[in-house]
């Protein structure tokens, strides 16, 4: 690889002019840079920003850990966050802790040896790394929470209203004229499936059951067991509606029921949680509760870079965003 130095020689000027060149043209006279801007061109030369960054003493970097990959949910989020890093020229280094705390502690300690500009998180559990954040926030580094409340004085957050969410879609349940509606989701230690589940339960009426399926996962495989144990049931006992806590959940339930040969609103209507383009998409189009995703990364990642470049001033802000109810052909 050629270095700054030999740009420098070819070009036959100092190492300062080249750095100039690179960093601040305006302060080159024109024949000179031509010259530089050519002797780069020539050797192929590329500046190292890790390097920079360090004799700057600050990252241009930031640091995402995200629940799960698997969930186009997060995709859309992650576009948000890269859009507002654009604007700002920053770098976005993505890692997923697939649910794993021990995974996501290893990260938080390498985030610590790197000393990212922030760290943007969706933690696994809402109060287990305290701690950990608390030791990258001492050491400077801000952390933001995205599609997470944040229940502590040292930090922004950037969340969606789940119980309001599971409000929307006992409601729109109702409306329709269910009585028995089941609710798939879990693990009940994640916080937005509780939520999501308490707000459907505190619609319901008397005369009104409710009958819980609890889920080692999220998934559409997981949602397609959903639907086998719906089916499975006698028409007596069967829920005629399920609310699903994501739409892969609710994308599987679907699947098992046209396995089956049964009818999706008519034997079962189903409604979903995110809104991806996958439910809009499907073969019944899914009813879902849809989050401002890309919305919520930016706004995630704009509290980051605030709290980055103007420490003094900035004040951390929980901000709550409220979801909206999209009602298609599955509950209709």
């Amino acid at each position: 690889m050629s270095s700054i130095k030999a740009v420098a020689r070819l070009a036959g000027v100092s190492v300062g002019t080249v750095s100039n060149v690179l960093n601040r043209p305006e302060m080159v006279a024109p024949d000179t840079r031509h010259r530089v801007q050519e002797a780069i061109a020539q050797l192929g030369y590329v500046r190292n920003g890790s390097a920079r960054q360090l004799r700057a003493g600050r990252s241009r970097t930031i640091g995402v850990v995200a629940l799960d990959l698997a969930n186009p949910f997060f995709i859309d989020v992650l576009r948000g966050v890269e859009t507002a890093a654009q604007r700002s020229d920053i770098t976005v280094m993505v890692f997923n802790s697939n649910k794993d705390a021990a995974r996501e502690a290893g990260l938080l300690e390498t985030f610590e040896e790197q000393r990212p500009l922030g760290v943007l998180i969706t933690p696994v559990n809402d109060t287990g790394e305290e701690e950990r954040l608390r030791r990258l926030i001492d050491r400077g580094i801000p952390v933001v929470r995205f599609d997470s409340s944040a229940r502590h004085s040292h930090g922004c957050s950037v969340a969606v209203d789940d119980v309001l969410g599971g409000r929307l879609a006992g409601r729109h349940l109702r409306e329709r004229g269910h009585r028995h509606i089941a609710f798939a989701g879990g693990p009940f230690t994640v916080r937005q499936v509780r939520e999501r589940h308490d707000g459907l339960a505190a619609v319901l009426e008397a005369g009104d059951r409710l009958t819980v399926i609890p889920l080692p996962d999220l998934t559409v495989a997981t949602g397609r067991t959903v639907g086998a144990e719906i089916a499975g049931l006698p028409p007596g006992e069967r829920p005629t509606a399920v609310f699903c806590a994501n739409d892969l959940v609710a994308i599987g339930v679907l699947q098992e029921m046209t396995l089956r040969g049964l009818r999706v609103p008519a034997d079962l209507a189903i409604i979903g949680y995110d809104d991806i383009d996958f439910a809009a998409a499907a073969a019944v189009p899914l009813s879902s509760i849809r989050q401002p995703r890309e919305q919520l990364g930016q706004v995630a990642a704009v509290l980051l870079l605030e709290e980055a470049n103007q420490p003094d001033d900035h004040e951390h802000r929980q901000v709550i965003f409220q979801p909206d109810l999209v009602a298609r052909t599955s509950t209709l």
